[in-house]
């Protein structure tokens, strides 16, 4: 059951650096033509009036991995407090993606992108408490 355990963490862990990914590029470097056609934007005035949009929705990733990263932390020092944030941000995370793949089928990889790492760390995470 440890080897559960540390896969989950590690899947919660590449969730995290994902999302830091997507903060990255929301909230840093929108407006960067490399990284507005990633997000499928057309031109730069488009990029420009979605820009507060994508920069709240960047520290939105980012304050989702704040909470895995201090969850891990916790749970080295103290234990079910930790667990409990690393369930918290990866169920957000998986939740977050559903969202977005409501939103259309245009949608399915960057929903996958967002959502199979925590989605996985979360499965091998239940499993290693069984």
């Amino acid at each position: 059951m440890a080897a559960l355990f540390v896969i989950g963490l590690v899947f919660a862990g590449l969730a995290a650096l994902v999302h830091v990914y997507i903060f990255t590029l929301e909230s840093l470097s929108w407006t960067k033509p490399r990284t507005w056609k990633i997000f499928g934007i057309a031109n730069q005035a488009d990029a420009d009036t979605l820009r507060p949009m994508a920069y709240n929705q960047g520290f939105y990733n980012l304050f989702l991995t704040i909470g895995i990263v201090v969850g891990m932390v916790l749970l080295a020092i103290s234990g079910p407090a930790g667990l409990a944030l690393i369930f918290m941000g990866t169920g957000s995370m998986v939740l977050a993606a559903l969202v977005l793949i409501s939103t259309g089928r245009s949608n399915a990889r960057s929903a996958a992108i967002q959502g199979v790492f925590p989605l996985l760390g979360i499965v091998f995470l239940l499993l290693s408490l069984l």
